[in-house]
């Protein structure tokens, strides 16, 4: 699999392929015989709690009552995604529920040894954030979430934040991007700025959030491609576009993001437990890239379902 964004060879048919994006949408795709049979998946992003506050205690601001649904656990979770064949989970700080604390989520991964990752959180206005980070890689957490939520135009700014690109350059952790469409211009300069940090923009950027998918948020999120670091979850189906399944909606989209980054810097992920709510189903999210989207071949399939993941989150680090 090469990483020209060409993809020698393949350009004529994808450009074939996307003019006929928005009847697909319409019309509906053909299942792809034999592709449900693909295992071994990986589950790219995932959030777990758990109500035993004693032994894993919320952040100051949640409260109990605030657990939506009531319980996401470890086991919870593995009896969801395992009979779908699904075998690792790259596991996403929940900063609602539990802040800059990451003890549940490593606590998971250090109990099923091979299965889980962490993405987790660090505050970069405390001291030592890099020395923080190196520590962190020992105990299997391959990433950093940051968020445009938090500190809005300031969250790529600042001593702690340049520390947090610089180190995870060096350790080949990655730095995972929570953020809406207005913040991707400043995620273009700071990815020019450090090319050779690890990126992944998670849940399209959350391009259709409100309904819409408008060509110039997809066309800038697409722009980023040009950064080699970078890569994209296509990801949180429940929360985009028309928010239900078979998610057809959402297939131009993905044809764009394929044709920009290649398979090789997108990833499937499912967002649980979000995912679980309204109609959605977990088996939804996974079919759509596993058994809808028949203008893939195999190899790109798979790279979605398992291979950027294992490559992105399963490598080796340098700590």
């Amino acid at each position: 699999m090469t990483n020209d964004n060409t993809r020698t060879g393949m350009t004529d048919r994808r450009t074939v392929l996307s003019a006929a994006a928005g009847v697909a949408a319409v019309a509906g795709l053909k299942p792809v015989l034999g592709a449900e049979k693909i295992t071994d998946v990986i589950d790219a992003h995932s959030h777990i709690w758990t109500r035993d506050i004693e032994k894993f205690p919320l952040a100051k601001t949640a409260k109990l009552a605030d657990l939506d649904p009531a319980s996401f656990t470890t086991a919870e979770l593995l009896a969801l995604v395992r009979p779908l064949g699904v075998n690792r989970v790259v596991l996403i700080q929940h900063h609602l529920f539990y802040g800059y604390d990451n003890t549940y989520m490593i606590d998971a991964a250090r109990r099923h040894p091979g299965v889980f990752r962490v993405v987790g959180m660090v505050d970069e206005l405390k001291p030592n954030v890099a020395e923080r980070m190196r520590t962190l890689a020992k105990q299997q957490v391959s990433g950093f979430r940051i968020t445009s939520w938090i500190r809005k135009e300031k969250w790529l700014t600042g001593p702690g934040m340049k520390s947090m690109w610089e180190c995870a350059a060096a350790t080949g952790q990655a730095i995972c991007c929570l953020m809406d469409p207005p913040f991707l211009e400043s995620l273009d300069k700071m990815c020019k700025r450090r090319p050779d940090t690890r990126v992944v923009v998670d849940h399209f950027a959350r391009i259709g959030v409100d309904g819409k998918i408008r060509k110039a948020d997809v066309d800038q999120l697409c722009a980023l491609a040009k950064h080699r670091n970078t890569h994209v979850k296509i990801s949180a189906y429940y929360a985009l576009g028309a928010k239900k399944p078979p998610y057809d909606d959402l297939v131009p989209m993905i044809r764009r993001l394929l044709d920009a980054y290649g398979a090789e810097r997108l990833m499937w992920a499912s967002d649980s437990p979000y995912q679980l709510q309204d109609g959605n189903t977990y088996k939804a999210s996974l079919d759509l890239i596993r058994s809808r989207l028949d203008f893939l071949s195999q190899a790109e399939r798979l790279a979605l379902l398992k291979g950027t993941a294992e490559r992105v989150y399963f490598g080796e680090l340098r700590p």
